[in-house]
């Protein structure tokens, strides 16, 4: 699709982050493209500019040539309600007072920074250290994103909130939110991520959350996002989207981010107070990419930390069997911003797989597009058999059962533990646990 948009440029526009100032960011203007579709882009790249982490993204929301807004006339006026309404917050004491009191009464912040000492000691190398999300409550680090966004939504006067989900976490997460807000609750899923992961779609609905199937495409992540959206253009006076990763049309990326910027700020204290020192490795898995961009957004301008984003390999870097957006994927716009994403020649989505319904996901956050281009963060990606086997290993040696998800970053874990010497740390980011997991690996187990 072309566009008839044309730009212009602005003085510099100083911000207030979510725990600071920001350093001025250029402000683009746009106007309508064709079918009443607002479109921004930006005029010329900063591949080679100094990083300034905090002049991320523009006003428009854009990292670089990635994210900005691709939505329906109909969101534009709820997107920008929420861009203010988040501004607002964000500067405002009382708001993050009471999310700080929230997270640690309710979510039970902060989390341990654990020494694995019987995994590091089969690995033979560097040492590891798992960053604990899997020990808050619901399960994982989505609880985070989904308390700030319902505190908000509350700010907003909205009562009644949507969400989609893939492995399940974050949609426990936005029905516990939900539940100890009061606030309605509708949770879109796809059919077959519900199959395998029932056990959330019985948690979710036990808390009080309407939990819709669906039943389109693949039946997955994507689909439970369309949905979502859908019902977000039908209800949008009344209803909040919380999004639940770092992903979708601004400010979403950039606000997901930041409510999950704790993780690494607590993780950079920890390791400090533990080692005297900055690890030299941090790695995550990345399916949108919220926990991984939590924990490396603190650690970004410390250029002797390696960063690595962990993607879903599924059964094999061949169309249709995985989940790797950098390593099959290209630029495209999927569900409100422009990044990689795996499509074929045609633009058409291709169809993913991953053993972990959280990864199994056809596009990756912006920031990640434009960490990965500037080559401060490295991504790889960890198959569905060096999973299972993870799995069941850090079960054993660490009596930890990981989420699939969280396993993925695991096994480059335990490989660049092998590989480097016994002076070197890696943290890797344990984003959630297992529980909703051991059924699906035991059928998987048992049919081998």
């Amino acid at each position: 699709m072309t566009s008839n948009v044309r730009l212009s440029q602005t003085a510099p526009v100083t911000r207030e982050g979510f725990f600071g100032t920001l350093p001025p960011a250029t402000k683009p203007v746009a106007t309508r493209g064709r079918r009443g579709m607002l479109f921004w882009f930006r005029m010329t790249s900063t591949a080679s500019a100094p990083l300034e982490r905090f002049s991320l993204p523009d006003t428009a929301g854009h990292f670089g040539e990635f994210g900005g807004i691709f939505v329906a006339e109909t969101l534009m006026t709820a997107l920008k309600e929420l861009a203010n309404g988040y501004e607002t917050a964000r500067n405002d004491p009382a708001f993050l007072a009471e999310l700080r009191h929230h997270l640690k009464e309710f979510a039970g912040r902060p989390t341990e920074l654990y020494f694995a000492q019987r995994l590091t000691e089969h690995c033979g190398g560097a040492k590891i250290y798992l960053k604990r999300e899997d020990l808050l409550h619901t399960g994982a680090h989505k609880i985070n994103n989904a308390l700030a966004q319902a505190i908000l939504a509350r700010r907003m006067g909205k009562k009644r909130i949507i969400a989609e989900t893939g492995a399940g976490q974050h949609g426990v997460a936005t029905a516990a939110a939900c539940a100890k807000f009061g606030l309605e609750c509708v949770v879109y899923m796809g059919a077959h991520d519900m199959e395998r992961q029932a056990l959330n779609v019985f948690r979710m609905r036990l808390m009080g959350a309407e939990v819709r199937a669906v039943e389109a495409g693949q039946k997955t992540l994507k689909e439970a996002i369309n949905e979502a959206m859908r019902d977000w253009v039908t209800n949008v006076r009344g209803t909040h989207y919380i999004l639940g990763t770092a992903y979708g049309s601004h400010p979403y990326p950039a606000m997901v981010r930041d409510f999950h910027r704790v993780i690494g700020q607590e993780a950079k204290e920890q390791i400090l107070a533990r080692e005297g020192r900055l690890p030299d490795e941090l790695i995550a898995c990345v399916g949108g990419g919220s926990n991984a961009i939590g924990l490396f957004f603190e650690f970004l301008e410390d250029a002797q930390v390696r960063l690595v984003g962990v993607e879903a390999g599924g059964s094999g870097i061949e169309r249709g069997r995985h989940a790797a957006r950098f390593a099959g994927g290209k630029l495209g716009v999927l569900q409100g911003c422009k990044t990689f994403l795996l499509q074929n020649e045609d633009g058409q989505i291709e169809l993913t797989h991953s053993v972990s319904a959280g990864l199994d996901y056809a596009a990756v956050g912006p920031e990640h597009a434009f960490y990965r281009e500037r080559g401060r963060i490295e991504y790889t990606h960890a198959c569905d058999d060096e999973v299972l086997e993870a799995f069941q290993l850090v079960s054993r040696l660490e009596g930890i059962i990981p989420a699939l998800e969280s396993t993925h970053a695991l096994v480059e874990g335990i490989k660049r533990a092998r590989r480097l010497g016994k002076d070197k740390i890696i943290v890797v980011n344990l984003s959630g646990r297992g529980d909703k997991d051991v059924q699906q690996v035991a059928a998987i187990l048992a049919g081998r």
